[in-house]
């Protein structure tokens, strides 16, 4: 086992990096294309595809990481991330712009189930928790700093946004293969076992309950996404300013909790005990948010919801890669499949609730929240009494 304190650090360094260039781009794809001649129902495509390849592809590259180890397969990912935005920069028509963001989805769904499962390889079961928040934490301070850089950039010209994502994961690219070592042991008999299971043997059982957790949660936080700078607008006047602010101050809150907390908490109760307190707190600041009036309480409310919510996808990676039969990068890439899929269904849901009455969003992120709840505590019955984290 590779020493987690040497290992840690650049996995965080490698998923700050990737995030910042994913988001990089966010305040400027919309604009970019439809320069390029997107309409906003293309624009809309845009971004379902790429959710589309990575729920497809991510389950692949776990699997192929449990064969063929962890490194090359993120430096795949990562390669594949940096060739996407440099062709996205170097697009002059729409389908060029497709075929971007395609590849770019299908390549860069290689990062996140791997990285988990690396972390997972590298740590005991009793710090695993405090791994997975760690990797949490770059993620959420990568989307902090992305559009804050992206927004700047685009001031000298819509493309340069692109190169500048570019160049960050190509150097990213290079710290791995210099720096990362490889994390699984292989040898002949265990990649065998490997290959002859099935992916979805890490579905069976009581443990698909938590691939569903994941799926509702993800469901709710994409669906707040897409609705929220309506609703605060609507209700506290609050511009596109603001709402970075408040997204800022989001993101920091969720990672400090991911990086500080996960870890002693899950150590001390269980990753069981912190997805159930992370809902409950999820719940409380989707029903806070119904309040919202002015930037403060937007920015207060938005922090709970974001606490809440960030601690739970670091928990259940933790705990699939405990107790699922199959290696931890067939688990963690089903689950980043699944959380694929709530990012595909929660925009159109969220937006057409929305539609109906302006707080729907977040009374059904309430529901979704007790559905994920209930799930849980299922799963904590059903399991095994030696696998149970209540």
């Amino acid at each position: 086992m590779l020493e987690t304190k040497k290992a840690l650090p650049i996995l965080f360094a490698v998923m700050f990096f990737v995030m910042v260039g994913f988001g990089i781009i966010i305040p400027v794809l919309p604009f970019y294309a439809e320069d390029i001649g997107a309409s906003p129902t293309q624009l809309g495509f845009l971004m379902a595809f790429y959710s589309l390849m990575q729920l497809l592809f991510a389950p692949m590259w776990g699997r192929i990481s449990d064969r063929i180890g962890r490194k090359p397969v993120i430096m795949i990912g990562i390669f594949g991330l940096s060739l996407s935005f440099f062709l996205m920069g170097f697009s002059s028509e729409l389908w060029m712009l497709f075929a971007a963001r395609i590849i770019g989805g299908l390549l860069s769904s290689a990062n996140m189930p791997t990285v988990m499962a690396y972390v997972a390889d590298i740590t005991s079961e009793e710090d695993r928790g405090k791994g997975m928040g760690v990797v949490g934490a770059a993620v959420g301070l990568g989307f902090v700093f992305g559009p804050a850089i992206g927004g700047i950039f685009s001031d000298i010209s819509l493309n340069m946004p692109f190169y500048i994502a570019g160049i960050s994961s190509l150097l990213t690219f290079f710290v791995v293969g210099f720096f990362l070592k490889e994390s699984l042991v292989l040898n002949k008999d265990s990649a065998t076992d490997r290959k002859n299971r099935t992916l979805f043997v890490a579905f069976n059982g009581s443990i698909s309950m938590l691939f569903f957790l994941q799926l509702f949660i993800s469901l709710s936080l994409s669906g707040l996404e897409a609705t929220f700078a309506y609703f605060a607008a609507e209700k506290a006047n609050l511009g596109t300013v603001e709402l970075g602010y408040i997204f800022m101050i989001m993101g920091f809150a969720g990672a400090l909790v991911q990086g500080g907390l996960v870890g002693k908490l899950t150590k001390k109760f269980g990753e069981g005990f912190v997805i159930q307190i992370g809902i409950v707190v999820s719940a409380i600041g989707f029903g806070l948010i119904l309040f919202v009036d002015s930037f403060v309480t937007a920015a207060i409310f938005l922090s709970i919801f974001g606490i809440g919510n960030g601690v739970i996808r670091p928990s259940v990676s933790s705990l699939l890669t405990k107790v699922s039969r199959t290696g931890h990068g067939s688990s963690t890439g089903l689950l980043s499949s699944f959380d694929s899929l709530g990012r595909i269904v929660g925009p159109p849901l969220g937006g057409w609730l929305f539609s109906v009455a302006v707080g729907l969003p977040y009374i059904s992120g309430i529901l979704l929240s007790l559905i994920a709840f209930f799930l849980y505590r299922l799963y904590a019955a059903k399991a095994p009494l030696h696998r149970r984290v209540n």
